[in-house]
């Protein structure tokens, strides 16, 4: 059994690349107030043209993962190759979902959601550092705390956490 530590990002490579990078650039830039273990530092594949051995590799990375993080642009409700697959994996493994929407709404966009999670268990936030860590470090646990109980459904924190975090 593989230790549990990081999280999985998943996002439309071709539009939103650059949010992940921004994500990477606070862990670099502010280790202390933005941390997260990335499963993509693991298991660099080495036949990238092949679906299989993606697939593969991917796996690889979603059994080291405690969380699933989902950046929510505009065509990513479209994606059905890789994006949705992964949506696949995270509600089949029980991963606690972040979605992160990159119009910085604060709660699920119908218009942007892509189906498989609008009723799934997730918190949805703003693609705002303060407010992504905090779901980071507070939605895993909220989430097994929801699966106990059997519940489901499209999750987002009040306005006075935003506020407690200076995001108003």
């Amino acid at each position: 059994m593989a230790y549990r530590n990081k999280t999985y990002v998943a996002f439309d490579a071709d539009r939103d690349i650059r949010y992940y990078y921004l994500m990477k650039a606070w862990r670099d830039r502010d280790n202390d107030t933005f941390n997260f273990h990335d499963a993509h530092d693991l298991n660099t594949s080495r036949d990238t043209s092949q679906e299989q051995s993606i697939k593969a590799n991917l796996r690889k990375r979603f059994q080291n993962s405690k969380a699933f993080v989902l950046l929510v642009g505009e065509g990513t409700r479209y994606l059905r190759k890789f994006v949705k697959w992964e949506i696949e994996q995270a509600i089949r493994l029980d991963l606690p979902i972040i979605v992160v929407n990159l119009n910085n709404k604060k709660a699920m966009d119908e218009s942007r959601c892509p189906p498989l999670l609008r009723d799934a268990l997730a918190m949805h936030v703003p693609f705002k550092q303060s407010i992504v860590q905090y779901a980071l470090d507070n939605w895993p646990d909220s989430h097994r705390e929801h699966r106990r109980n059997n519940e489901s459904g499209p999750y987002y924190y009040k306005n006075s956490v935003y506020q407690r975090l200076g995001l108003q």
